[in-house]
């Protein structure tokens, strides 16, 4: 099974004024009538043994990240709460952590 691990960090001040702290960009519908984070989530679509996706965002985003996962009728296996941005290495890091520890980094070959 793999096990999709969407990043959804960020500060908001790429794109400011449209973006900001409380309302970064991936929570932005920019190109389409879905938001960035939407966008990526239906890319998944049609990906054979493709498991619930693991989503990391900011602690102050999690119910927008909640409610749009909800829009599209897709449960995430998880919403992993980030205190501070520390960047992608870290969010990565703490997802295979919690993958490993809800036994989801077994392969059978």
């Amino acid at each position: 099974m793999l096990l999709p691990v969407i990043l959804s960090g960020g500060a908001g001040t790429r794109l400011w004024p449209l973006s900001r702290e409380g309302y970064p960009k991936q929570l932005l519908p920019l190109i389409s009538d879905k938001t960035m984070l939407q966008e990526t989530v239906l890319r998944l679509a049609g990906i054979a043994d493709l498991g619930k996706p693991m989503v990391v965002c900011n602690e102050s985003h999690r119910f927008m990240v909640a409610e749009q996962l909800r829009q599209l009728e897709i449960g995430p296996k998880s919403i992993i709460l980030e205190p501070c941005g520390r960047n992608t290495a870290p969010a990565v890091a703490v997802a295979a952590l919690q993958a490993q520890a809800d036994g989801d980094d077994i392969h059978y070959y």
